[in-house]
């Protein structure tokens, strides 16, 4: 069956739990990391940014591509805006104090859809990494 095209606040946090997933393993740390992003983003309390992690979940799982992600998020998100959603992204991806091959290789791929260069995904990713 077709799944449903996700609004943006679903769709971050698929291409969350994804780029958290992407190195094979799926932390708590990463999970708080989600789930904090979520509350700042969207103004969630705690559980609903559980849900909606939980929802994209099961989504992240079901989807075959992250460009449905992308999409959403391109659609709902002036241009100007996009490097915080990739810095979001890279401080879930570096929040097991690791940085993966995989995970660069996704968020290049994320930025460059999101109609990000590649000099913007460092960018994102310099201020991810002063972040506590």
């Amino acid at each position: 069956p077709r799944l449903p095209d996700p609004d943006a606040r679903l769709a971050l946090a698929a291409l969350l739990v994804r780029v958290a997933r992407t190195d094979g393993s799926y932390t708590e740390t990463e999970i708080a990391r989600i789930d904090r992003t979520l509350i700042a983003r969207h103004g969630l309390g705690p559980f609903e940014a559980a849900r909606l992690r939980t929802e994209a979940e099961a989504l992240e799982e079901a989807a075959p591509d992250t460009v449905r992600f992308t999409r959403a998020l391109k659609a709902a998100i002036p241009l100007e805006d996009r490097t915080d959603l990739v810095s979001a992204l890279w401080s879930v991806a570096l929040a097991d104090g690791s940085r993966d091959a995989e995970e660069d290789r996704l968020l290049r791929m994320v930025a460059n859809l999101l109609g990000l260069s590649d000099v913007e995904n460092a960018i994102a990713r310099q201020k991810a990494e002063k972040q506590p």
